[in-house]
C-alpha cells in the first residue's frame, strides 16, 4: 500500500500591483512534480520581506489557519527564503517549510538517474543544507539523543553537522572533477573529429527530449512534466546533408533556476556553452512563451553561451490550429523552425536547415603532400581530419573533412599552402 501524498500549501508572494497569473500556475506544476498534493494557494502582497518570517505577522496568522482547517503537511513558499526565516515561519506554523530552491533541489534529486547526475544533486542540496544549519545546535542535539559515535569528545551536533557536511562537500567536488576532466576529453575528441554539435536548450517542459528522440531515432525519456529529465545525453544524427552530426539533449530551464544548481550542473551546460549551433526550443502554444524564452536567455548568459549561434525551434505546433510546419530565413540562414516533434510535422524541415547550415562549414576533398609535408600531415592526422590515406614515392594522398575556418587558419601558415588548391575548388574557382 502506497503512502498518502503530502498534502501542501503553496504560497505565491506578490508584489504591489504586479500579479502575475503565470507564476502559482507554475509553481503548483514544480510542487506536483516532486509528488506533492496541492491542497491551497495563498497569494500573499508583499511590498517588503519580514527579516525574521519574510512575511508579516497578520498572514502567517492567516496561513497557520489554512494549514490547521485544511490539514497540510508542509508550506512551500514560492521564494528564496534565508535560513532563519525558512526556521521562524515553520516555527510559526509548525510544519515543515520548503522555499522554492528546496523544492527544485528536491525534484532534481527525484529525478536524476546518471552517477554524475546524483552526485551533482548532492553537492548542491549538501550546499543548500549547509546554510541551513545556522542555530540548529539544540535541536539537533535533542534528535539525536547522544548520536554515539559521530561526534568527538565535547563536540556539539552542530558542529558535527558542519565538520560531516565539509567532508561530504570536499568528496563530491573530487569526483566530479575527475569525472568533468573526462568529458572535456571527451568534448576535445569530438572536436578534433570535427563533427559539428548542436545542443537542445529551452524552458522546462518545452518538449526538447521528444525531438531529440525524434531526431536521433533514441529513447531519452519524455513526459509532460517539469524536468523530465536531468542528465545530459549525446546522440550522432545521421542521414543529413552535412554528414552526422553531434545532438545533446540538456536539463530544461526555468525562472529564477537556483544558482546552486547552475553551479553544479557545470558538464551539463557544458554542453550548450561548447556548441556550434543552440537550437532553442520553445513551446508554442504556451500563453507565457516569451517570458520563458527570456528565463531561458538570461541562464544562457550566465553560463557563457548568450553568444553562441542559435535558432529558435517553435515546438508543438499540432496544438495550434492552423498553424503549419515552416522555416523563417535570416540572411540565408535559419532563424525559426516551427515543427511538432510528437507527431513529426516539420521534422524533414529542420533536418534539412541543419544539413544545409553545416555542409556549408565543412570542407572536404583531397590534398596531395609531399615528402616534406610531413608537419602539416601531422596536424591533420591530430584534428583529426583525415578520412582515408595513400602513400607512394611521391607522397601522401589524403582524403580529409574538416572544419572550413580550421582549414583557412592552417593554409594561412607557412606549411600551409597545399591546403590552397582545396579551398578555390571549394569556393568555385579552377584548381
Amino acid at each position: 500500500m502506497s503512502a498518502a501524498p503530502t498534502r501542501a500549501l503553496l504560497v505565491q508572494p506578490q508584489a504591489p500591483g504586479q500579479r502575475d497569473p503565470a507564476l502559482p500556475e507554475e509553481f503548483a506544476e514544480l510542487a506536483r512534480s516532486a509528488g506533492a498534493e496541492v491542497v491551497a494557494l495563498v497569494e500573499a502582497r508583499l511590498e517588503r520581506p519580514s527579516a525574521s518570517h519574510y512575511l508579516g505577522s497578520g498572514k502567517v496568522e492567516e496561513l497557520k489557519d489554512a494549514c490547521e482547517a485544511a490539514g497540510i503537511d508542509l508550506v512551500l513558499v514560492n521564494a528564496a527564503l534565508s535560513p532563519v526565516q525558512e526556521r521562524n515561519l515553520g516555527d510559526a506554523l509548525g510544519r515543515r517549510v520548503v522555499d522554492r530552491v528546496g523544492l527544485i533541489l528536491d525534484i532534481f534529486a527525484l529525478r536524476a538517474a546518471s552517477a554524475e547526475g546524483k552526485l551533482q544533486v548532492e553537492l548542491a542540496q549538501l550546499k543548500h543544507q549547509a546554510t541551513r544549519l545556522v542555530g540548529r545546535g539544540k535541536s539537533l542535539d535533542s534528535q539525536r539523543g547522544g548520536a554515539i559515535g559521530l561526534r568527538g569528545p565535547g563536540e556539539t551536533a552542530l558542529e558535527t553537522d558542519r565538520r560531516l557536511i565539509r567532508a561530504r562537500i570536499d568528496a563530491l567536488q573530487k569526483r566530479l572533477s575527475r569525472i568533468e576532466v573526462q568529458q572535456a576529453q571527451m568534448r576535445r575528441a569530438r572536436v578534433r573529429n570535427a563533427v559539428p554539435r548542436v545542443a537542445l536548450v529551452g524552458y522546462t517542459n518545452a518538449g526538447k527530449s521528444t525531438l531529440f528522440n525524434a531526431l536521433t531515432g533514441g529513447a531519452v525519456y519524455a513526459a509532460d512534466q517539469l524536468f523530465a529529465t536531468l542528465d545530459p545525453t549525446v546522440r550522432r544524427v545521421e542521414g543529413l546533408a552535412c554528414g552526422p552530426l553531434l545532438l545533446s539533449d540538456t536539463v530544461g530551464f526555468v525562472r529564477d533556476l537556483p544558482h546552486e544548481l547552475v553551479a553544479a550542473f557545470r558538464s551539463t551546460l557544458a554542453e550548450a556553452r561548447e556548441a556550434d549551433l543552440l537550437l532553442h526550443v520553445v513551446d508554442a502554444a504556451d500563453p507565457e512563451r516569451e517570458a520563458r524564452i527570456a528565463a531561458v536567455e538570461t541562464v544562457l548568459a550566465e553560463i557563457g553561451a548568450g553568444g553562441l549561434p542559435q535558432w529558435r525551434v517553435y515546438n508543438k505546433i499540432d496544438r495550434i490550429e492552423g498553424l503549419v510546419p515552416r522555416v523563417e530565413l535570416r540572411e540565408g540562414d535559419a532563424a525559426q523552425v516551427w515543427l511538432s516533434a510528437r507527431d513529426g510535422r516539420g521534422l524533414d524541415l529542420l533536418r534539412e536547415a541543419l544539413g544545409r547550415r553545416f555542409a556549408r562549414a565543412l570542407l572536404e576533398g583531397t590534398v596531395l603532400l609531399g615528402h616534406g609535408d610531413g608537419r602539416l600531415r601531422a596536424r591533420l592526422h591530430a584534428l583529426g581530419a583525415v578520412l582515408a590515406e595513400h602513400h607512394d614515392e611521391a607522397g601522401w594522398t589524403l582524403r580529409i573533412r574538416m572544419e572550413r575556418t580550421v582549414a583557412e587558419r592552417l593554409a594561412a601558415m607557412p606549411e600551409g599552402q597545399p591546403l590552397h588548391p582545396l579551398l578555390l575548388v571549394a569556393q568555385g574557382a579552377p584548381p
